[in-house]
């Protein structure tokens, strides 16, 4: 991915790593649209951000999606970047049938979102001279949080689902790219203040300088995140999920 020039579809970009990265994006010389449910709060960051743009996009909702896309397209012809980015994050108790709605939530929000978004933007963006497509997972892909099961269920879900877009889209100009976040310090779990959470801006800092290496990995993973990526390849999974168990 090229790191400035594009033209660039942040989908769940209204707070924390989506917004982060909107705004990094766009001042690294790209055109941004974000998208989000909250037209009030989207309406803020365009007022707060010149030239980024926006389109309302619930997508939970595969009309919404078809209809929003279709509208993205027309007022953009030169989209070139989809990063999927919408997510929620909530504590589930297994023990019993309580956590359902939360669960079918998750699952509609982080796993069948971004799908729907890459059914309906990836014609489109193999027309491209250039395009990325960039997934959103997480360490917890790799290694569990108990506490949130469904979360690290989607998450896992997307890994899986981006290693197989890669290989089917390697006939194409489309790179795949899966961003993988370790524990960041935004709303999310409200990790806001959590000692161990990486700090935003430090996050992002990391990222944008991977983006803008020579040598750019499928996976954008910064060094707070390996310890979690890597568990199971260094033997050293058991004790992860041990850790991970007592948060």
């Amino acid at each position: 991915m090229n790191a400035t020039g594009n033209t660039v579809f942040v989908a769940g970009a209204t707070s924390g790593i989506g917004l982060g990265l909107a705004l990094r994006l766009h001042a690294a010389g790209n055109r941004v649209i974000v998208s989000g449910r909250r037209e009030g709060r989207l309406a803020r960051i365009v007022s707060e951000n010149p030239g980024v743009e926006s389109v309302v996009l619930d997508v939970t909702d595969p009309v919404a999606v078809q209809d929003a896309t279709a509208r993205l397209l027309q007022r953009f012809p030169d989209l070139n970047v989809l990063v999927a980015m919408a997510g929620m994050m909530l504590p589930e108790d297994l023990h019993s049938g309580g956590f359902l709605a939360t669960a079918e939530a998750t699952v509609a929000t982080n796993l069948l979102g971004p799908i729907r978004l890459v059914a309906a933007l990836t014609e489109h963006l193999a027309t491209r001279p250039q395009a990325t497509i960039m997934t959103v997972s997480s360490g917890l892909a790799f290694v569990p949080l108990p506490i949130t099961p469904t979360y690290n269920a989607t998450k896992a879900a997307i890994h899986s689902f981006t290693e197989s877009l890669r290989v089917q889209l390697a006939d194409t100009r489309i790179e795949v790219l899966e961003l993988v976040p370790p524990a960041v310090r935004t709303a999310l779990m409200g990790q806001e203040d959590s000692e161990t959470a990486m700090p935003l801006d430090a996050y992002l800092d990391e990222v944008m300088s991977i983006l803008g290496s020579n040598e750019q990995p499928d996976e954008i993973l910064v060094k707070a995140v390996e310890p979690v990526r890597f568990a199971e390849a260094r033997g050293e999974y058991t004790d992860m999920l041990r850790m991970l168990s007592n948060h």
